[in-house]
């Protein structure tokens, strides 16, 4: 099932993409269903924490009525930064499953480890790798053509 959810946060990626956003999607899925989606509309909305992470965390806690997400799991193609891994922490999020890594802002194990910090009170399940070579190239492809475009 990680394959299936992580192609829909790379759907919601792609939405990102056709915005001219940088492409991250991220879903959050709660006993099989999604019940959050984002994609990063920083940009669109002129909003510094409109990242994919932080916008499926606010859909989720409204289709739950809560802001603890304990029994969810989120799907997201890049690795969260500082501002989004503090925030799955922040809502007890369960399990992460994260398609690439990123070498440059990553703050789930990567760079730092925010959401196994040994003296915040939730630890998160992370998971690397799924579907790494499509989410990387999405990205990968979004910054060619943007150098490109200059």
């Amino acid at each position: 099932m990680d394959i299936f959810y992580m192609k829909e946060a790379l759907e919601e990626a792609k939405r990102a993409y056709s915005a001219y956003e940088v492409p991250v999607g991220a879903v959050v899925v709660y006993k099989g269903e999604i019940i959050g989606r984002g994609y990063n509309q920083r940009e669109t909305i002129s909003d510094p924490t409109a990242h994919a992470e932080i916008l499926s965390i606010k859909e989720a806690s409204q289709w739950l009525h809560a802001w603890r997400l304990l029994d969810c799991t989120m799907y997201v193609t890049l690795e969260p930064c500082a501002m989004c891994a503090g925030a799955i922490v922040n809502s007890r999020i369960g399990r992460l499953v994260i398609g690439a890594r990123d070498p440059k802002r990553g703050c789930c194990g990567t760079i730092e480890d925010l959401t196994n910090h040994p003296k915040f009170n939730h630890r998160v399940e992370v998971e690397f790798g799924v579907l790494e070579d499509e989410c990387s190239s999405i990205i990968s492809e979004f910054f060619r053509e943007l150098r490109r475009n200059k």
